[in-house]
């Protein structure tokens, strides 16, 4: 029964909220955490009868727009740290319940039968690189992560021209594994994923870690079923699904 809400999901939710049932819990949280927290949100279910979950994926700068709109979220899950403290400056989430569950890495992909061989971020500059894919770096965290990456190797104003920018991770992974672009930028558990159509070029660095944060979003009107929740994604059972889909354990900033 559970529904994966993306798109018109703010005026949607807000206009059904008054026939959602006590025991929904909805969960806004960044596209790259798709199959970890649909598998959570199984477990969450069978663990809790008679609930249920309704996941909404998508950028995390969207998803927080979303909730200062209005939209009747319960738990926010980011993709970085920034969105969730821009969360909690908007008086939007319970500080007391924030921490950080995950970490990633960024890492430049490339298609299986890719007509541009590549081997190492430089080779983007190349004149038959045409087309390279990431996230919008005003809404998505990858792809700021990404601006942040090419900025520090002395590459992101000369590659403006061959961006193609995707409206959240996922959509970037489809560019790629598609072949609709030459190369793309994304999270390492994203390419993991889709390890039968796209191969990892390198890993990027970035100045700051890659951190996922949780939080109880105020208002949300199911506070006691948010906490469980945010427990169970901290939680050991949370962490080895996490594990599964890529994720490792968070260290550094809380």
């Amino acid at each position: 029964m559970r529904r994966h809400l993306a798109g018109l999901f703010t005026l949607l939710l807000i206009g059904v909220s008054g026939t959602l049932r006590a025991a929904d819990l909805t969960v806004s949280a960044a596209a790259s955490l798709t199959n970890a927290f649909t598998e959570l949100a199984k477990l969450y279910e069978g663990a809790n009868p008679g609930s249920r979950v309704l996941l909404n994926f998508g950028a995390s700068g969207s998803l927080l727009q979303q909730i200062a709109r209005g939209a009747p979220v319960d738990v926010f899950a980011t993709a970085d740290v920034e969105t969730m403290d821009r969360a909690q400056k908007q008086n939007l989430v319970i500080n007391e319940t924030r921490a950080n569950f995950a970490a990633n890495a960024l890492v430049l992909i490339a298609p299986l039968d890719a007509r541009v061989p590549l081997d190492a971020v430089t080779d983007l500059s190349r004149a038959d690189v045409a087309r390279i894919g990431l996230g919008i770096p005003e809404s998505v965290p990858a792809g700021r992560y990404a601006k942040e990456s090419l900025e520090m190797a002395g590459l992101w104003d000369g590659l403006k021209d061959k961006y193609v920018y995707g409206q959240n991770v996922r959509q970037v992974l489809d560019y790629t594994a598609r072949g609709e672009v030459d190369a793309g930028i994304v999270y390492l558990t994203d390419a993991e994923a889709m390890r039968n159509r796209l191969r990892v070029v390198s890993t990027l660095q970035t100045r700051s870690p890659i951190l996922y944060p949780i939080s109880v979003v105020k208002g949300g009107g199911n506070e006691r079923a948010a906490r469980k929740f945010v427990e169970l994604v901290r939680s050991e059972q949370g962490l080895r699904v996490l594990q599964k889909y890529g994720f490792m354990p968070p260290r550094g900033r809380q």
